[in-house]
């Protein structure tokens, strides 16, 4: 399987070393507020989401969400979202912060703000692990990101293809002739 990684972009130490700073800058945010509620996009980003929240220093609660997209090719996607799954909670008042493993055209980042946005929280904000700028349809923005990632297909630290690499404890790059084929 490790085979079919091009290369490492972002290794171990650099991950930790990147959620650790990025709770810290998320606690700082909601120093002082009563109820922070985590919802971790499925499946992608629920390492993600147990990584950061390890190392927060305010109260939270997390939920879960998990959607699909309708892809137009094995590579696409249309914009279309559906919800699979729904956070169990009420959002009311509360303040929010999605949690995503990626951002790349910005379909779902929207889908989920305008979706959670109905739920009546106090504040909704994001934070995603990886950001392909360039493949940005939609303008949007999310409050916290890890890294700035070329246009190329990752996998590890809970990014797939089809299922596969998830779970390696990297974010690397799949080569071509994997998903081409």
């Amino acid at each position: 399987m490790n085979g079919d990684i091009e290369r490492v972009l972002i290794d171990e130490g650099a991950l930790a070393a990147k959620v650790k700073e990025l709770a810290a800058q998320i606690s700082d945010a909601y120093r002082g507020v009563d109820e922070l509620v985590m919802v971790c996009i499925l499946n992608g980003a629920f390492r993600f989401t147990a990584d950061l929240e390890a190392h927060l220093s305010v109260p939270y609660n997390i939920d879960f969400m998990s959607l699909s997209s309708y892809p137009t090719a094995s590579t696409k996607a249309t914009g279309e979202v559906r919800v699979l799954l729904d956070v169990k909670n009420s959002l009311h008042g509360k303040h929010v912060l999605i949690v995503e493993d990626i951002i790349d055209t910005g379909y779902t980042l929207n889908y989920l703000y305008q979706m959670l946005g109905t739920k009546h929280p106090a504040s909704l904000r994001s934070c995603v692990m990886v950001s392909k700028t360039e493949m940005r349809e939609i303008n949007i923005h999310p409050d916290w990101i890890g890294f700035h990632v070329p246009n190329e297909w990752l996998v590890g630290y809970g990014l797939d293809w089809h299922n596969r690499y998830r779970m390696l404890p990297y974010i690397g790059v799949l080569k071509p002739a994997v998903y081409s084929s």
